[in-house]
């Protein structure tokens, strides 16, 4: 290209690069160029649309003909996490912990009823996902006996608790006291 060519592109004089994407002016060498997205701009145009931070030679993203830093992009709402923790609802960003078809931070994830951090610990959860330390799943959703009226748990390191079920009542195996009548 020779400089006639190039003093008729646009008005430019030097080397012309097109007008910038962004306030449509001519892009010059001597003003610095980029481009991204197969568009030209100049480097003092190709800015995040939240901050203006310049983003040439940086990673960038774009939403709907908008550019963002990456920042920007991960943080401020333009786009939200996909996962949210299922007891602060705050953004998932870092490890995620997966229980009962949920996601949570690790350190959210906690028994509703202690409060204690459940993290590589074994757990229950009822019927409406909500998690609790195995001591506190057996005290506040075990059957209660209905001899006693305490609740039927598991023996001391035993995980699975012996009940005797009859006449749709629960009841521990030494409180049961009930006949088998066969007539």
């Amino acid at each position: 290209m020779d400089q006639d060519q190039d003093q008729d592109q646009e008005g430019c004089s030097g080397i012309c690069f097109g007008s910038c994407s962004s306030c449509r002016e001519a892009v010059t060498a001597a003003e610095g160029a980029c481009q991204a997205m197969g568009q030209v701009f100049h480097i003092r145009c190709f800015t995040c649309s939240v901050c203006n931070k310049r983003l040439s030679g940086k990673p960038f993203f774009t939403v709907s003909n908008q550019i963002y830093c990456e920042e920007d992009f991960l943080f401020s709402g333009v786009h939200p996490s996909v996962e949210l923790c299922s007891t602060c609802g705050r953004s998932l960003t870092d490890l995620v912990l997966q229980a009962c078809g949920r996601s949570y931070h690790p350190s959210c994830f906690r028994c509703v009823v202690c409060g204690r951090e459940l993290q590589g610990q074994a757990f229950a959860a009822d019927s409406g996902s909500r998690v609790y330390c195995i001591g506190d799943y057996h005290r506040v959703r075990a059957p209660r006996c209905a001899a006693c009226r305490s609740s039927i748990v598991p023996t001391e390191g035993s995980t699975e608790s012996i009940r005797v079920a009859s006449s749709n009542q629960y009841f521990h195996v030494e409180c049961y006291a009930g006949e088998v009548n066969l007539i």
